[in-house]
């Protein structure tokens, strides 16, 4: 399997094996890939889909309920009027209240669709028909390619002929892009949620997408495999070029619609001739190998050579005296000393050479003197 770096592309016949002609490769195949731009179009459009949807404008309001207003000892929260019921006296009307409308509620006339810049959608979709044209990032987005001849995969005009779904599961047989089919087919779980009761109750993966020029019974031989999506080349939408915003879809052309490529996105020398006033996107970079611009002899003779991997630091590091006996004896010269005597105090003490000193007694004239104090205080 190889990349679409190379000028020419091979056509493959319906066998799958041999190569019956060479088509060459379309500027639109080398435009830059930008995930973000992808991924923004992607999600407006992606929006263009949605069902409005809002609660009933009666919903919790479908009751004669009136404040009592002051004086009751009660909030001034609308009541539901009667009695006899447990319903009767209960507040109503508030988001607040048990059976109450929600805050603001939903209405079917809020901004659905997004608008996004015609020249943006086109770049999202140049950008993400060139990443079909990349095996690396195919694979990675988990399709089965690891066996088909070629990336971007061409076949001759006459399978836009088949009409059969047989007919066509051969085909991706014999091109060996069943495979991706069948991995569909082993994904399809039943949806989580509240979904599956609403006409969506299976969810699967992503298979080929056939892009075709002319439909003459290609649409009805492959619109029934699981997984397999058929467009027309003049009808490419970015939802299934990239679905998720994930770019590397699957592809598989016919050489007519491969060929069209240029006429619909032209190239970087002449424009589009099917899009009015159209130019592909220019790349930020002409050489994207940043590794082998800069070792580059242009510009390893301009540069500085490489420096020490470890320097030195511009400044002494701040250590803490008390806890550093280094700095404290270049702060103090006499504290090596006063350390030096604590450890042999400490020695002698532990073997036991020099006792406890003992609290002194209290001497004959000291008692003496006390004694007569406190007479002295007495008799006063």
């Amino acid at each position: 399997m190889s990349a679409a770096a190379r000028p020419v592309i091979n056509v493959y016949t319906s066998t799958g094996k041999d190569a019956s002609a060479t088509v060459p490769l379309p500027a639109v195949l080398t435009a830059p890939i930008r995930p973000d731009i992808v991924n923004f179009v992607h999600t407006n459009m992606a929006k263009n889909k949605r069902q409005p949807y809002a609660v009933s404008v009666k919903a919790g309001h479908q009751t004669s309920a009136e404040s009592w207003g002051t004086g009751r000892a009660v909030a001034r929260i609308p009541r539901v009027n009667g009695s006899g019921t447990h319903r009767a006296g209960q507040a109503a009307f508030g988001n607040m209240c048990r059976g109450g409308r929600m805050f603001a509620p939903t209405k079917t006339w809020r901004k659905w669709h997004i608008k996004t810049n015609l020249n943006q959608k086109r770049f999202a979709t140049a950008s993400a028909l060139a990443a079909s044209a990349l095996p690396s990032l195919v694979m990675a987005r988990g399709h089965r390619v690891e066996k088909i001849e070629e990336v971007p995969l061409v076949l001759a005009d006459s399978v836009e002929t088949i009409s059969k779904t047989k007919d066509a599961v051969a085909l991706l047989k014999a091109i060996n892009a069943y495979a991706d089919v069948v991995k569909v087919s082993n994904s399809r779980k039943l949806r989580a949620g509240v979904g599956k009761l609403r006409n969506r109750r299976h969810r699967q993966r992503r298979g080929p997408l056939v892009i075709f020029n002319e439909d003459n019974g290609i649409v009805k031989a492959f619109r029934n495999l699981p997984g397999v999506e058929v467009v027309d080349v003049r009808r490419l939408n970015l939802l299934q070029l990239a679905p998720g915003g994930h770019l590397g879809r699957f592809v598989i052309w016919t050489k007519s619609a491969f060929a069209l490529l240029d006429s619909l996105y032209g190239t970087y020398e002449t424009p589009a001739t099917l899009k009015k006033d159209y130019v592909l996107p220019a790349h930020i970079m002409t050489n994207p190998d940043v590794t082998r611009l800069i070792n580059s002899d242009e510009i390893q003779s301009v540069v500085r050579p490489a420096g020490n991997k470890h320097e030195k630091r511009p400044f002494t590091q701040k250590k803490n005296p008390l806890r550093n006996q280094g700095v404290m004896n270049r702060l103090n010269p006499y504290a090596q000393v006063l350390r030096r005597a604590e450890i042999v105090a400490g020695l002698k003490a532990k073997s036991g050479k020099v006792s406890k000193a003992q609290p002194a007694k209290k001497t004959q004239r000291a008692k003496t003197t006390a004694t007569k104090f406190l007479e002295t205080l007495h008799s006063a």
